[in-house]
């Protein structure tokens, strides 16, 4: 594997799934449904099933093991319960050396500030072992929270995208922002 990131915040571990791990991101999908669909595609029913977790967890190995995807869980310090997800997506080298960001967080923890503890531990990262020089992240307008998080962390909005992404069954415009890598240096 490329690159295996263990970071540890002051609240979280933070890694690429491992297929044990495929219980907890089911408990976690689970009792976040409702809380995550709003801001997520339709969700078929097999998502919430442990066999669709395993196989979600080998698919997230494979994406990083070439280095087009980085899907990690944000555990507890004890890694006994999944709190968030960050996702480094669409990993691109060459000329570009950027990705887009996805996250989400455990509806129970919503409020406290782990979200923007994970981020700035995955963002270092991402600029730093990664080595890349863009990272991306769109929001739905509405999606305050979001907005409020990314300022925080320093990405600069760059544009505005009609009907971007289907959410919850329908297309959604985005507001498209970014973190570029002299901006973190």
């Amino acid at each position: 594997m490329g690159f295996s990131p263990r970071l540890l915040t002051e609240r979280t571990r933070i890694r690429l799934a491992e297929e044990a791990d495929a219980p907890e991101l089911l408990r976690y999908r689970v009792a976040n449904r409702a809380h995550l669909a709003p801001w997520e595609p339709l969700r078929e029913e097999a998502f919430y099933t442990l066999g669709q977790c395993v196989q979600a967890v080998a698919e997230w190995r494979e994406h990083a093991r070439l280095d087009r995807g980085y899907p990690l869980l944000v555990f507890d310090r004890d890694e006994r319960e999944v709190l968030a997800t960050l996702t480094f997506a669409n990993v691109v080298r060459g000329a570009f050396q950027a990705c887009h960001l996805g996250y989400g967080t455990a509806a129970r923890v919503q409020g406290q500030g782990l979200m923007h503890e994970a981020l700035q531990a995955g963002l270092a990262w991402a600029f730093g072992e990664l080595d890349l020089h863009r990272v991306m992240a769109n929001y739905l307008p509405r999606n305050e929270r979001s907005a409020r998080l990314l300022a925080r962390l320093g990405f600069e909005r760059e544009g505005y995208a009609k009907r971007y992404l289907q959410i919850a069954g329908a297309w959604e415009d985005h507001v498209l922002t970014a973190l570029v890598r002299s901006r973190v240096e």
